[in-house]
């Protein structure tokens, strides 16, 4: 199924328009994600807004916001009174100026989304924007309004298409030096710069996020795998908090550490046995395993494809750990 766009308008510079769809470029949906049930009846629960002072619960055309100015004091604004202050850019990306890509700072990115034109038509007239961008080696700086809030956006090129992250304004950005006040002076020793240096340089490599893993995704898996199948928990080992040493003393035995494990890595990677983590970016689908005992199903052993298609077909497990009763 085709990914639904956040966004549909046109993107403009100058006298250059184009129709555009907004499309997110990240997802958190491929993550385990949990219910709140009721410990006694193992139902789902269920919210409901209420009058904080009458408890009764109110509907939902009802309900409107409303700004707080004093304890009990509200200035209540309706849906009407927002949209008759809806800004011009509600319907359009209007490319305000372009500025190096180095001199936006990381604190002012939110999120990045994908940009490309909408439907048969504008086709061109997207592609001179982006070559326009792209040849300029910069990044176009414009606006866009999404949820009824105007937020500046960033586009530069990414492959045939855009990539668009939206920025922070000012005020959201907080000042370092609060945080950075307290932090001491310290003379650093050539000696211990030339060690971290050493460490660096042993651990150094290339980005390849496709080689990370959200171990703790994982965990999650290997626990709910566990507890469909009735088998024990095992509790974890006490954490320790670690040993105050001398810095130096560290330095000196973190360099001997990654020196010693360098060569067997190398060794292995190059008889083409080195173990890579698991990829993440297909988010985590290793996938339950079966539940013990069922037949067929459980002789093949092979990884499911959807973790949540995989949770919600789940049989009745030998031992419940958890009610077997359908949440409400």
């Amino acid at each position: 199924m085709a990914p639904r766009a956040n966004w549909k308008g046109f993107l403009r510079l100058s006298l250059v328009t184009c129709p555009v769809a907004l499309y997110p470029a990240t997802s958190d949906t491929e993550k385990v994600s949990f219910n709140q049930i009721n410990r006694k009846t193992g139902h789902r629960i269920k919210y409901a807004k209420v009058d904080a002072d009458t408890g009764e619960e109110v509907a939902a055309e009802d309900i409107m916001k409303g700004f707080k100015v004093d304890t009990d004091t509200y200035v209540e604004v309706s849906k009407d009174e927002l949209e008759d202050i809806a800004l011009e850019s509600t319907r359009t990306i209007e490319i305000d100026e372009f500025v190096p890509k180095t001199d936006i700072d990381n604190r002012y990115l939110i999120r990045p989304y994908y940009l490309v034109p909408d439907g048969k038509v504008g086709h061109d007239a997207f592609a001179v924007i982006r070559e326009t961008i792209r040849s300029m080696n910069k990044v176009a700086i414009g606006r866009v309004v999404l949820t009824n809030r105007e937020h500046i956006i960033a586009l530069e090129p990414l492959d045939k298409g855009l990539m668009g992250t939206l920025l922070r304004y000012p005020y959201e950005v907080r000042s370092e030096k609060e945080y950075f006040e307290d932090i001491q002076n310290v003379k650093i020793t050539k000696d211990m710069l030339d060690l971290a240096r050493h460490i660096v340089e042993q651990k150094s490599g290339s980005f390849e996020p496709d080689q990370f893993e959200d171990r703790y995704e994982s965990a999650l898996i290997e626990l709910i795998n566990q507890k469909r199948n009735g088998l024990p928990i095992a509790k974890a080992a006490p954490k320790s908090g670690g040993n105050v040493i001398n810095l130096m003393d560290a330095l000196k035995r973190s360099l001997a550490s990654e020196k010693q494990s360098a060569p067997a890595a190398a060794k292995a990677t190059a008889k083409g046995k080195a173990k890579k983590p698991r990829k993440a970016a297909a988010g985590q689908r290793e996938m339950l395993l079966p539940i013990s005992g069922s037949g067929k199903r459980a002789a093949r052993q092979e990884p499911k494809q959807d973790l949540k298609q995989d949770l919600k077909k789940a049989e009745k497990p030998a031992r419940a750990p958890v009610r077997s009763k359908k949440a409400g």
